[in-house]
C-alpha cells in the first residue's frame, strides 16, 4: 500500500518512518529510509514507547537520532529491557523518565532508574499521588524523593481518597490547609 501511494504521488516525512516503527513494521519502516523517507527521534521514541527493541536497534544502527524523550518513552509504555538497552547504548534521560514510571505505575523501572543514577523531583511523587500509586508514592517517600504541596493537589484534583489519606497522614505539605477542602 505505502509503495502504491509512493508512486501515486502521495507525499511523506518524518511522520511515515514513526508511524512504521509505532506500529512494529520493521520492514516497512526499511522501505521507508530505502526509498528516501526521512525520519527524526520521534521514530526511535514511537519504537521505544512500543517496546520495539528490534525497530529501535536497525533505526539507532542506521543513524536514527534520539534524546530523553526516548527513554521517557520506554518508561512510560513499561517496557524495562528496552530502557536498559537505551541506557546501555548512551540515550539521555532526565526527570521525566521517574517521572512518567510514577505517573504510570511501573514501580520496576522506577526503581531500576533511580539505582542507576535518573534524576527525579517532586513531580515525581506529585504524578504518582495524581494517578492513585500508593506503594510507588511510598516507596518514593521511603528513598528520599522530595514532595511538596502539588503532590497533595495532585491526590485532590483526582479524587484519590486513599493516596490523600496517607499524604494527611504522613504531613505532606499543604495536606492540613484549612481551604483544601479534604
Amino acid at each position: 500500500m505505502l509503495q502504491w501511494l509512493r508512486e501515486n504521488g502521495c507525499p511523506w516525512n518524518a511522520w511515515t518512518c514513526s508511524s512504521a516503527a509505532e506500529g512494529g513494521h520493521l520492514e516497512i519502516l526499511k522501505w521507508a529510509r530505502e526509498n528516501g523517507c526521512p525520519w527524526n527521534y520521534w521514530t526511535c521514541t514511537n519504537a521505544a514507547a512500543n517496546g520495539h527493541l528490534e525497530i529501535l536497534k536497525w533505526a539507532r544502527e542506521n543513524g536514527c537520532p534520539w534524546d530523553d524523550s526516548t527513554c521517557w518513552a520506554a518508561a512510560t509504555g513499561g517496557h524495562l529491557e528496552v530502557l536498559k538497552w537505551l541506557r546501555e547504548n548512551g540515550c539521555p534521560w532526565n526527570w521525566q523518565t521517574c517521572t512518567v514510571a510514577a505517573e504510570s505505575g511501573h514501580l520496576e523501572i522506577l526503581k531500576w532508574a533511580h539505582e542507576n543514577g535518573c534524576p527525579w523531583d517532586e513531580r515525581t511523587c506529585a504524578q504518582a499521588a495524581e494517578g492513585g500509586h500508593l506503594e510507588v508514592l511510598k516507596w518514593l517517600r521511603e528513598n528520599g524523593c522530595p514532595w511538596d504541596e502539588k503532590t497533595y493537589r495532585a491526590a485532590c484534583r483526582k479524587n484519590q481518597s486513599e493516596v490523600i489519606q496517607w499524604l494527611r497522614d504522613n504531613g505532606c505539605p499543604g495536606s492540613h490547609d484549612e481551604d483544601e477542602g479534604h
